[in-house]
């Protein structure tokens, strides 16, 4: 009876050790294709701003925009264009409101991805808000005075009507 019980706990022993070896592959598969899926879920995003840049009336070109479709992309007009957040597309509102309630502490790539209903654990997720903050930086609605710390910028002391500079370099 011993030894039939000795090899049922080998037996057992051995099934641990090869389902925590699986679970160690598909951990590393999981992991290699969250990363695949950051990456195209930023370079998709990437790649609808660019167009959207491309139809934006900045220079009153002569051209017909033809992809009415992106439209919703849009969803973040340069700071200059637009005179309240509420022009925002409710996600960026939310992440808005969210760096207004952060404070000088800023809102970090995480947190905004809890704002917008996404699995914080999920590293695509995180980065896909990371996109989104950094997008709301390259339109004027958010500085990151500190790495991954994105908050409101300071208001102008005087506004300049003839100051048509995005980048205002000193």
């Amino acid at each position: 009876m011993r030894a039939v019980l000795e090899a049922r706990q080998k037996a057992a022993a051995a099934q641990v050790e090869d389902l925590e070896a699986e679970l160690e592959r598909v951990r590393a598969a999981l992991a290699e294709a969250e990363e695949v899926h950051r990456r195209r879920v930023i370079g998709l995003e990437q790649y609808l701003e660019a167009l959207a840049e491309e139809n934006a009336p900045a220079d009153g070109a002569g051209e017909v925009p033809r992809s009415k479709a992106v439209g919703p992309r849009r969803a973040v007009p340069h700071r200059r264009h637009a005179s309240e957040v509420a022009e925002l597309s409710p996600d960026y509102q939310a992440l808005m409101a969210a760096a207004v309630d952060a404070g000088g502490d800023g809102l970090g790539a995480r947190r905004a991805a809890v704002v917008l209903g996404w699995d914080s654990a999920s590293a695509s997720r995180v980065e896909g808000a990371r996109a989104r903050l950094k997008r709301l930086v390259e339109r004027g609605w958010l500085v990151e005075a500190k790495p991954g710390r994105f908050t409101l910028p300071e208001p102008p002391l005087e506004q300049d009507a003839g100051a048509g500079r995005p980048g205002g370099g000193s």
